[in-house]
Parts: C-alpha cells; sequence; structure tokens
C-alpha cells in the first residue's frame, strides 16, 4: 500500500506563506535603516556604502538612486585629490533622503560625512600636498554646507 504524499500540500503552505510575506514590488522595511549606515561620518559607513555600490544589482529591491554627478560643477579631481567617490556618496545621500521626505533632517550629517571621506582622502598625503588637500577639501566641504542641492545659503552659517 503507498502512503499519501504530504510534500505537494507542505509546498503550497511554504508557497503562500511567502508571498503572504512578501508583496511583489514592496521595498524591504529596513530601508530607512541601511540609508542610515550608509550615511554617517565613520570610514565604516563609507567603506559598507562603497562595498554596496559594487553590488548594486544585490541592492535591487531597495529602489536606491545611485545617480551621481560627481563633484556637480566643480571638479571631481581638484588639483589631482580624488574626491569623486566622495561626491558620489554625498549625491547618494542627498538624493535618497530627498526621496524618503527627510533631506532637512540628515543635510547636515551627509555634509559632515562627506568632509570626513575628504579628509580620509587628505590624509594619503604629507607635507606642503596634505595641507593643500585639507583646504581644497574644506572648501568643498563648505559649499556643499552652505548651498547644497537646493542652492539657497544655509542660514546657521
Amino acid at each position: 500500500m503507498r502512503r499519501p504524499y504530504v510534500v505537494v500540500p507542505a509546498l503550497v503552505a511554504l508557497v503562500a506563506a511567502f508571498a503572504a510575506a512578501a508583496p511583489a514590488g514592496a521595498v524591504p522595511a529596513d530601508k530607512p535603516q541601511v540609508l542610515s549606515r550608509w550615511t554617517q561620518v565613520g570610514a565604516a559607513s563609507e567603506q559598507e556604502w562603497l562595498a554596496a555600490r559594487a553590488d548594486r544589482a544585490g541592492w535591487v529591491a531597495y529602489a536606491f538612486d545611485w545617480t551621481t554627478d560627481h563633484c556637480s560643477s566643480s571638479p571631481d579631481n581638484p588639483f589631482g585629490f580624488p574626491f569623486q567617490t566622495a561626491c558620489a556618496r554625498h549625491d547618494f545621500g542627498y538624493r535618497n533622503y530627498r526621496r524618503a521626505g527627510a533631506y532637512e533632517a540628515n543635510k547636515p550629517r551627509i555634509d559632515e560625512a562627506f568632509h570626513a571621506d575628504l579628509k580620509r582622502v587628505c590624509a594619503r598625503y604629507s607635507g606642503a600636498r596634505k595641507v593643500s588637500c585639507d583646504g581644497t577639501a574644506w572648501t568643498y566641504y563648505r559649499a556643499v554646507k552652505a548651498f547644497g542641492v537646493s542652492g539657497k545659503p544655509d542660514p546657521r552659517n
């Protein structure tokens, strides 16, 4: 006598559970936490963002905006200092917090993270070259702090 198959009903129940748990096209609930982790001041935040940027396909469900114009109308590599990646992370923060409706609340931290990223670039240099890099980084930071995406001066300056 043959035993009835219980695999099929179990499989149907499993598929139904997954379908109910994750509606098609739904953005993962932890998106705000991931965005926050990737826009902090520390080097670990920058490294985590760089890894995610290299594997954007793994983050498609989060619907992040990865577009960038790098350093906008300023040079991406002023005086040979490679600021392009720092500018891209800065754009990532601005664009995604703007989409989330939380740009104003997060702009100061995003700008500080940008400055920290630039200072990490400058840490590779020494002597007069480092002084020049630090000064350029300060100028870039002050520009985004004052004008940012909105083009309006920051009243806190």
